[in-house]
């Protein structure tokens, strides 16, 4: 048996996840980011809160705070499940336990609740998904994708990558997408069409490895700019 799920569930990385996720560094993180399929993690929350500008697209935004809460608390013991049956899927170095992975990701996502109305009236939260965004061609430095694209390479096909990175470079000036696996700890198997098919397009891709590894083999990110 391996990590397995029958669609995209609520689950919201920390912050610190993200800034390893993504490898940003300070100058990263002062730039205009838009996250998508950020869900209930909570980045957008304490970058704001250190004066940091931020922007998250999720549907899940089109729900009220109680309701998301709700989803999340039934999400919870399906992760835990999967966690405890495949923990040899997982590298044991940032996180002691599948307990200890468990209160972190609480923890961040009683971040994101705790910000989630007052985002939402700032116009930091939007209801979105890709592979199409409610925003103006070059709107932000950087785009942010984690644990959607890739991951989810057995619900979501080839093209559906293609235009969802596509769109992710019309908004943001670089995309960067984490992690390069799908669920069960495999290599996505969309990953070098997509990048063919990017590089046609005009674009430059480069696999990047990052320091943070919780799927075994998933220190890397897909980094995407306009070609030279």
């Amino acid at each position: 048996m391996s990590f397995r799920l029958a669609d995209v569930v609520p689950w919201g990385r920390s912050y610190e996840e993200y800034v390893a996720m993504f490898a940003l560094d300070e100058g990263d993180l002062a730039r205009p980011i838009v996250g998508c399929g950020d869900g209930p993690a909570s980045f957008n929350a304490v970058s704001s809160a250190r004066g940091g500008t931020v922007v998250s697209c999720d549907p899940i935004y089109r729900f009220t705070a109680s309701e998301i809460r709700s989803r999340i608390a039934a999400t919870v013991p399906v992760i835990e499940a999967n966690l405890r049956a495949n923990v040899d899927e997982f590298v044991w170095n940032r996180f002691a336990s599948v307990e200890d992975v468990i209160a972190t990701r609480v923890g961040a996502m009683e971040v994101f609740l705790g910000d989630f109305e007052a985002g939402m009236a700032a116009g930091r939260y939007v209801d979105a998904s890709l592979p199409r965004l409610p925003f103006a061609d070059a709107s932000f430095d950087l785009a942010l994708c984690s644990h959607f694209l890739f991951l989810y390479s057995e619900q979501h096909d080839c093209g559906f990558h293609v235009a969802s990175i596509a769109e992710l470079c019309r908004v943001a000036r670089e995309a960067r997408v984490f992690p390069l696996l799908e669920l069960g700890s495999r290599p996505s198997r969309h990953l070098e069409p997509v990048r063919r098919a990017l590089e046609r397009a005009g674009r430059a891709t480069d696999v990047v490895r990052v320091a943070y590894e919780f799927q075994k083999g998933g220190d890397a990110m897909l980094v995407v700019r306009a070609g030279t």
